[in-house]
């Protein structure tokens, strides 16, 4: 809107976005797709297609530390997603275990048992 008043009334910058409360640093940004980024892809899309089992991490270490590059890791990750690379989260394998035994129920009231453990024998107290 603040852009509509410059280019057809002829207002100035200031004037149109103090009217429509926005910052000249906000009317004046362009948003600048870098070489990189294109660079940055090319690097994801070579190492996710040879190493299949590599995620984001393994990804940007390799960037980072053997080939040396000093790019922000959420840069590339923004990009990572943007090339829906995520690898496949496995669900967890889950033990199959047997049910308990039932508990031993009392014969009659205030009958319990109690284990009590002296050396190396157990003693059962009725």
């Amino acid at each position: 809107m603040a852009q509509n008043a410059v280019a057809r009334h002829g207002a100035s910058i200031a004037l149109a976005c103090r009217t429509f409360s926005i910052s000249e640093t906000c009317y004046r940004y362009r948003a600048r797709l870098r070489a990189e980024n294109l660079e940055i892809s090319d690097w994801l899309e070579k190492l996710t297609g040879a190493n299949r089992s590599w995620g984001f991490g393994l990804c940007f270490l390799y960037l980072r530390n053997v080939k040396g590059f000093a790019w922000n890791h959420k840069r590339v990750y923004r990009i990572y997603r943007e090339l829906e690379l995520n690898l496949r989260i496995r669900p967890k394998k889950r033990l199959k275990r047997d049910k308990p035994e039932r508990l031993a129920v009392p014969d009659r009231p205030n009958d319990t048992w109690l284990m009590r453990r002296h050396g190396r024998r157990m003693h059962s107290i009725r």
